[in-house]
């Protein structure tokens, strides 16, 4: 019976996709497609994915960065519908303070930097995430260029999994930064709000 159970993962594990050996597929776990998005795609709807992909650790990136300076107490100078940065907390509970023009000035940069400034404007894109429209050339041998992207690629994942968490353990206990409560140390976060 066990022998059985098992013959039934290998198999699923082994499913071909033909996506094999793209950037981003390593060990342990290979080609990795737990909810088979790929089955039937073409490579240019891996591409499309793979772009998704890059885009989301990208601002997954970013958010990391930002959620620990703004955890740091660092603001920007001035206010936003009169209300001022110093005042705004760090993490989720900002979007209890931001008043609606800063909600709204969020999604006119977001949809700003989607339409118009993140794109491949030019059609020379050389791999999916590539948005440097000509503006300058890899100073790096193919395999370095190909050892960054999956850096890239890898870090955009954890990135991921790590803002995910942050905001996880914000709701659950007010501690995102949980190794503190494993060390026995409070973060203060956001005490002064």
């Amino acid at each position: 019976m066990a022998h059985g159970g098992s013959h039934k993962l290998s198999n699923t594990a082994l499913r071909v996709t033909g996506f094999e050996d793209e950037l981003g597929v390593q060990k342990p776990l290979g080609f990795w497609d737990p909810l088979s998005v790929c089955d039937g795609a073409d490579q240019a709807r891996f591409d499309e994915l793979r772009y998704v992909e890059i885009k989301h650790g990208r601002v997954a990136m970013l958010a990391i960065v930002g959620h620990m300076v703004t955890s740091a107490g660092v603001r920007w100078p001035g206010s936003i519908g009169g209300v001022s940065y110093s005042n705004i907390p760090a993490g989720l509970a900002a979007f209890e303070r931001l008043p609606i023009s800063g909600l709204a000035a969020i999604f006119v940069a977001i949809g700003f930097l989607e339409v118009v400034v993140m794109k491949d404007s030019k059609g020379v894109a050389q791999y999916p995430g590539d948005l440097r429209n000509g503006l300058f050339q890899w100073s790096a041998t193919p395999e370095e260029q190909l050892e960054k992207r999956a850096i890239e690629l890898n870090n955009g994942r954890a990135a991921q999994m790590g803002i995910l968490a942050l905001m996880v353990h914000e709701k659950l206990n007010n501690e995102p930064y949980m190794i503190n409560s494993f060390l026995g140390y409070s973060s203060h976060f956001n005490e002064n709000f």
